[in-house]
């Protein structure tokens, strides 16, 4: 979640400061010549805001319950790999956080914001609509649904950025200059909204994934649906209030006027770079030729805050990874709390609830608790307290990454396989490899394994000669056996005499927390399985095996076996989170299907519940460097300027979800050396920030102006006294 303007809730000093914003500087231009807007409930509160805040909560339950199944929608629908999912995944968040440049240049310097909000939203709701008809499977191939998803990603992107810095400042137009306090009461009711949408949504959407079936898999066009519709009813919620809103015409846009200014002063400094012409203070004073010394002024303020914002993005790579790396670390844990089983991308639910928890507890607790014990916790130190708060989450992350990995296949390397023996014979089997010292001691009847075995091969594969030993008698067997591959050596008995197969078992855990499954068929007939009402298997006689199923993870797992003699009913017991099972049906009796199961693939043993440390981290992290650090930007910097630090602030978010993807496509490596990573880069930066606001001397952008103004004026007088002398001589 985002605490505003990147984010979602809003502290008691920030209201304060925009409050002293509005009141202050107010909106410049007449506005459009209508009757007061109607009041709620004989309050001063206009009836216009209830529509605004209804559109806040369906944009953003819209926006952050799309975004939270967006991974396992790349990695289980179009079936990418995890670093492609989270590339894909971060440049869409990089992009949301670009555009709303583009959306506040619309509004300020072409349609306004009534009809900038309207045309984007529109756009926003088209990309819903395009996102969740990609997500229909017998919609055309996978190609078709990669193309739209993407189109519908893009204009998303554009909208919800688009919308972004206009909807709060829309809300803030409907209040008349003399109240104030009702305007600022008003931002907290908004940001309340967010956090709601934001809170449901992100806990609602992943049901909506996982508990749902559609087309026979994961309705993801159900996910992707209930957003597109809420976005839906936000715009015509947005439309109902048009006769209500007080709209102000765009006044021009003060960030390009920063830019071009900047862009100028740099032109005119390359331009005059010759020895004779004097030196000036301050680079931006080469604009002076064009611009007022009031704008060169509050460019300089706004640009000794920039400068500190060249480090932030290294903390948004982080904390924005709960979207796709926590996530994906997730399904590789037991999501079993007892009374309710988590969905994977659940657990981002946790974010915005602790930032609910976190801000009161940390604006009136801990704060003045630090306070009173006469601690400096200036802001600078805040922020960066943030940072090492967030660097801790991803130290843990990586150590809960290195427990999951003991439960995985082990990696392996050309020239190298694994094999493993199931003895289904009713006595002990010697099995030997030729030139291979494996298997030293009797594989024992429906023994277990406890492991499975390494093969070195001579070449990509190789053929192999395998000999049984079995009540004294030996038999030979020839398998080829491919590199990069797990096998099950099956030995059973067969019309009186011992025989086998080589069968090839997964090489890695099942996707999203599910279990694999599959069967061999024991008995003297053909048999058709059915699971759950929804797996149909048909499993041939004489020691058959199937192909792996995915099923859900249930405690209950009942089906049917059904063969010439009769239905019987099949028990398969507790197939767990991520495990992957062999089931041998050895015989009917006292009709019902007696088997054997073996696990391949051990299960998920880590428990979902140990990220939340790291959540409550990177939660109290964002507290104390999201809302500290745009509430000291905007201290520092003047009234005219707040939008330019608002637009350097949404861009750090936007840098650092690109050093993501960068990073996972380019330097792939194992997950908890990534984490690792991040957690050494950002605990550098951290260092490199905190030397930097060192340096960093506090100013009131009043007191600077107020310098300025009497420069200015005593520099006019000194002209002015200047000429009179030259006129008298």
């Amino acid at each position: 979640m985002e605490i505003p303007p990147s984010g979602d809730a809003l502290p008691t000093p920030l209201f304060e400061t925009l409050r002293r914003d509005f009141r202050d500087d107010p909106p410049k231009g007449d506005f459009p010549l209508q009757k007061k807007s109607p009041k709620l409930c004989g309050s001063n509160y206009p009836l216009s805001i209830a529509f605004i805040v209804v559109n806040e909560f369906c944009e953003r339950f819209s926006y952050y319950g799309m975004r939270a199944v967006l991974t396992l929608y790349f990695l289980s629908f179009f079936h990418w790999d995890e670093n492609l999912s989270t590339a894909v995944y971060h440049a869409f968040s990089a992009l949301c956080y670009f555009t709303p440049v583009i959306g506040a240049i619309m509004a300020d310097s072409w349609l306004g914001k009534y009809k900038t909000i309207i045309y984007l939203s529109i756009v926003y709701v088209v990309g819903h609509l395009i996102k969740s008809v990609g997500a229909i499977p017998s919609l055309g191939n996978q190609a078709v649904h990669v193309v739209l998803s993407m189109v519908g990603l893009f204009l998303i992107a554009l909208g919800t950025g688009g919308i972004k810095p206009c909807v709060s400042a829309f809300g803030g137009d409907q209040f008349e200059e003399e109240h104030t306090s009702e305007r600022s009461k008003f931002f907290s009711i908004f940001y309340l909204s967010i956090n709601a949408g934001s809170l449901i949504s992100t806990f609602v959407t992943p049901v909506l994934r996982g508990d749902v079936k559609c087309f026979g898999e994961d309705c993801y066009a159900l996910a992707f649906g209930v957003p597109a519709a809420l976005m839906v009813l936000a715009l015509v919620v947005f439309i109902a209030g048009s006769g209500l809103y007080r709209k102000t015409p765009p006044q021009g846009n003060v960030l390009l006027e920063v830019c071009k200014c900047i862009a100028f002063a740099i032109k005119n400094r390359l331009k005059n770079r010759s020895r004779e012409i004097p030196k000036r203070d301050h680079w931006l004073d080469w604009a002076s030729e064009k611009y007022s010394k009031q704008l060169i002024g509050e460019v300089k303020m706004v640009t000794r805050v920039l400068f500190l914002f060249i480090p932030l993005p290294m903390f948004w790579a982080l904390f924005d990874q709960q979207g796709s790396r926590w996530t994906l670390q997730a399904t590789k844990m037991n999501a079993d709390f007892g009374i309710y089983v988590l969905q994977p991308d659940q657990m981002q639910f946790l974010n915005p609830l602790l930032i609910l928890v976190f801000i009161p507890i940390f604006d009136l607790g801990l704060y003045p608790l630090i306070n009173m014990c006469k601690l400096n916790f200036t802001p600078i130190r805040k922020m960066a307290t943030g940072m090492i708060l967030a660097g801790l989450a991803f130290g843990l992350a990586a150590v809960i990454e290195v427990k999951i990995n003991e439960t995985d296949m082990p990696r392996l390397v050309p020239k190298e396989s694994l094999i493993r023996v199931l003895n289904l014979a009713k006595n002990p089997v010697q099995v030997t490899i030729q030139d291979k010292d494996l298997f030293q001691q009797p594989v024992e009847s429906f023994q277990n394994p406890a492991e499975y075995s390494k093969l070195i091969l001579n070449g990509e594969q190789q053929s192999l000669h395998f000999a049984l030993q079995h009540q004294g008698l030996t038999l030979a067997f020839n398998y080829t056996v491919k590199e990069k591959s797990v096998y099950s050596l099956i030995v059973f008995e067969a019309e009186g005499s011992l025989s086998s197969h080589l069968i090839t078992d997964l090489e890695a855990k099942p996707e999203n927390g599910l279990a694999a499954v599959r069967f061999i068929n024991g008995l003297s007939q053909d048999v058709n399985l059915t699971i759950n009402s929804k797996k149909f298997i048909a499993v041939q006689k004489n020691y058959s095996a199937s192909e792996y199923s995915l099923l859900e993870r249930d405690i209950y797992n009942n089906g049917k076996c059904i063969t010439d003699t009769g239905e019987f009913p099949l028990e398969l017991g507790l197939l767990d989170f991520g495990a992957s099972y062999t089931i041998v049906i050895t015989n009917i009796s006292g009709g019902a299907v007696e088997t054997w199961k073996s696990e391949d693939i051990k299960a998920n043993n880590v428990h979902m519940a140990w990220q939340l440390p790291q959540y409550l981290l990177i939660s109290a992290g964002e507290v104390m460097f999201s809302i500290t650090g745009l509430a000291f930007s905007y201290s520092q910097s003047p009234a005219s300027m707040k939008s330019v630090l608002q637009a350097g602030w949404l861009l750090t978010v936007a840098v650092g979800n690109t050093f993501v993807l960068i990073v996972a496509e380019a330097a792939p490596m194992a997950q908890w050396a990534e984490f690792v990573l991040f957690t050494v880069l950002l605990f550098a930066v951290c260092i490199i920030f905190s030397i930097m606001g060192y340096f960093y001397v506090s100013v009131d952008p009043e007191d600077l102006e107020e310098k300025e103004e009497k420069r200015e004026t005593s520099s006019r007088g000194n002209m002015i006294g200047l000429v009179t002398q030259k006129t008298k001589l």
